[in-house]
């Protein structure tokens, strides 16, 4: 009869709870993305000018005495309820994140003879205080664009994080054996990091252009501005991360020129993407054979062209929030697709080298 040993199962069970509870924090993590993108495009960043309260309350001030007493507290920025919310729900989940993730460190440095990983847990809560402060920043800075790049870069890389750490921890509590040799996708792992990266660099134009509201400086397709390339743009003023600190930056302090630069090297920068990964996808899935990858994929090649979609739909549409928000959402989708594409293909057995034979096993046989 076959029995597992017990700490075998003891191990299992602790990496199944730590699975459970690390896709529920990447989970969170994504929607606090999208709450982030939610409460920056209903123009409530700064809804409330303090950190980590609103106007001193631990809620958005309702009532006429507590508004009363907030506007004396900071009377250049009367309170707005209906900006002050989003702003606050997007704090609150971004606080549960925290301390989800916080939990889940403490809970695989207690449990690490179980043999769970304690090393990635704690570096994400060591991330998360720094993503805390860039927070804090974002609102005490009055939405500098170099922090509130910064802040959203942050954002996806805590949702990469913890969605890596799901997978490690799945692949162990499900004991998942690794797929057969595939000889033909050897060679594939620098190009699908190398797709990482050029989604990560889009990612950084993406929060740029939003952090500039540079989304609305073109508004029709395939054109800009009815030019396909409008000569008055200005990339060194649209790239310019000297930008002093002090003014209020909600609504962007570029001129025109300026935001046209940023938004044409996000467009630019989409269609490098997309040409990029038709050549990668394509070639991995005519060597594909028995490595199971077929599903990956797919999975990329089908985020790519909704968030190609998407995009293409917030600048004919002039930006309606739902599309806004969901693009937001589809950008950190193509960044896990992407990444779960080089994790299954990492676990691929590689094809070991055949090394020529040196010169003493040549003379070896030669003597035999």
């Amino acid at each position: 009869m076959n029995l597992s040993h017990p700490t075998e199962s003891v191990s299992r069970r602790a990496y199944r709870t730590m699975a459970i509870w690390a896709t529920a924090a990447a989970t969170l993590a994504l929607m606090v993305i999208m709450l982030g993108a939610w409460t920056r495009l209903v123009h409530a960043g700064l809804g409330c000018p303090d950190w980590p309260g609103c106007y001193g309350f631990l809620t958005v001030p309702q009532s006429d005495h507590s508004i009363a007493l907030a506007n004396a507290r900071f009377p250049d920025t009367p309170v707005i309820v209906e900006k002050g919310w989003p702003e606050m729900i997007h704090r609150y989940a971004a606080g549960t994140l925290g301390l989800m993730v916080f939990g889940l460190a403490g809970w695989a440095i207690r449990h690490r003879k179980a043999g769970v990983p304690m090393a990635l847990p704690s570096f994400i809560a060591a991330f998360i205080v720094v993503q805390a402060a860039f927070g804090m920043w974002t609102v005490t800075l009055k939405l500098w664009p170099q922090v509130v790049t910064l802040h959203l870069l942050g954002g996806f890389t805590t949702l990469s994080l913890l969605t890596l750490l799901s997978f490690r921890l799945w692949r162990r509590a499900r004991g998942t054996p690794r797929p057969p040799e595939t000889p033909a996708l050897n060679g594939f792992r620098p190009w699908l990091y190398g797709g990482i990266l050029l989604v990560v660099l889009q990612i950084a134009l993406g929060a740029w252009t939003a952090a500039n509201y540079a989304a609305v400086a073109c508004v029709d397709l395939p054109t800009c501005q009815g030019e396909w390339w409008p000569e008055d743009m200005d990339f060194r003023h649209g790239f310019d991360v000297t930008q002093q600190v002090g003014p209020n930056y909600l609504g962007g302090q570029l001129h025109a020129n300026g935001r046209t630069a940023i938004h044409m090297t996000h467009r630019m920068g989409a269609l490098v993407v997309v040409g990029y990964f038709a050549l990668l996808l394509s070639a991995l899935w005519m060597r594909r054979g028995q490595s199971g990858l077929d599903r990956s994929i797919l999975l990329v090649a089908g985020v790519l062209v909704a968030q190609v979609t998407l995009g293409m739909a917030n600048v004919l549409l002039h930006i309606p929030l739902p599309v806004a928000v969901a693009h937001n959402a589809l950008g950190a989708g193509l960044l896990l697709s992407t990444i779960h594409l080089a994790w299954r293909h990492h676990r691929l057995p590689e094809q070991p080298r055949v090394r020529a034979p040196g010169p003493a096993i040549i003379n070896r046989g030669a003597t035999v």
